[in-house]
């Protein structure tokens, strides 16, 4: 497919996708969110790739916001359609079984944050900016901020970031784990693929299951959740990785983990 506001690029087991509307620093508008759904289904299913990279064109923003201009148009109702409809796809990023890297190059604002934060690990470059703004236009944060944000920071600071709209620098954002890396802008993309090819060369399925189990119990009592672990351990014992892994062990060399 032919896409308009990004781009899709997959190489070597890596899908990176890159939001692509520099000329307004990234901001997501409906039909950039609509391609993003797009790139979404045909990597979930894809059994050559095996993680994700999101990041932003230019060096300046990874995304700045939502397309304000574009929300000015809407009513009321429309603005909450798009805030489902983003809530549904941000969700999809969360719930595919890969790993899926935000790359964080720059402003990420408004939705760019909670876009960052739908994504199961975080490295920014050092000019990065981090914030939800939203109450200096006399909104609350719309695609799971006010969600994803205390799970990620802790009640107190979320709160304070989310009433004020205050910003950070990636430093701080580092500080109080909302990244989990800063690099230079230079080397942020390098250090995203040496992360991504460190995990595509574990076993696909223990991963994907891992991603599973954490986000399953966040969401659920200890008990339930532990659960759910033994369950998915359990049956990795009956996949050819297993298999694979132990031998490999054994014999002293690495594992050729085939994702079955």
């Amino acid at each position: 497919m032919a896409y308009n506001n990004i781009l899709l690029e997959k190489e070597d087991n890596l899908a990176t996708l890159t939001i692509n509307r520099p000329k307004v620093m990234n901001a997501l508008n409906f039909d950039t969110i609509r391609e993003i759904e797009t790139a979404l289904e045909s990597i979930k299913d894809d059994p050559e790739v095996k993680v994700l990279i999101i990041t932003g064109a230019g060096d300046k923003a990874f995304v700045a916001g939502a397309d304000i201009a574009f929300m000015q148009s809407l009513s009321a109702v429309e603005t909450r359609q798009l805030a489902a409809y983003g809530q549904k796809v941000f969700r999809m990023i969360e719930l595919i079984e890969k790993p899926v890297i935000a790359a964080i190059n720059g402003f990420a604002l408004g939705g760019g944050c909670e876009l960052a934060m739908a994504c199961d690990i975080r490295l920014a470059s050092e000019n990065a900016l981090f914030g939800q703004p939203e109450v200096n236009l006399g909104l609350t944060p719309g695609w799971g901020g006010t969600q994803r944000m205390p799970r990620l920071i802790g009640e107190g600071r979320a709160k304070e970031l989310i009433f004020t709209g205050d910003t950070i620098k990636a430093d701080e954002a580092y500080r109080i784990g909302l990244v989990n890396h800063v690099y230079p802008q230079e080397s942020l993309m390098e250090e995203a693929k040496k992360l991504a090819k460190k995990i595509m060369a574990k076993a696909p399925l223990a991963v994907g299951f891992s991603k599973f189990q954490i986000n399953k119990g966040l969401q659920t009592d200890l008990d339930t959740a532990m659960g759910i672990e033994s369950d998915l351990f359990g049956f990795c014992f009956a996949t050819e990785d297993h298999n694979e892994g132990i031998e490999a062990f054994l014999t002293k060399r690495k594992p050729n983990f085939k994702g079955k």
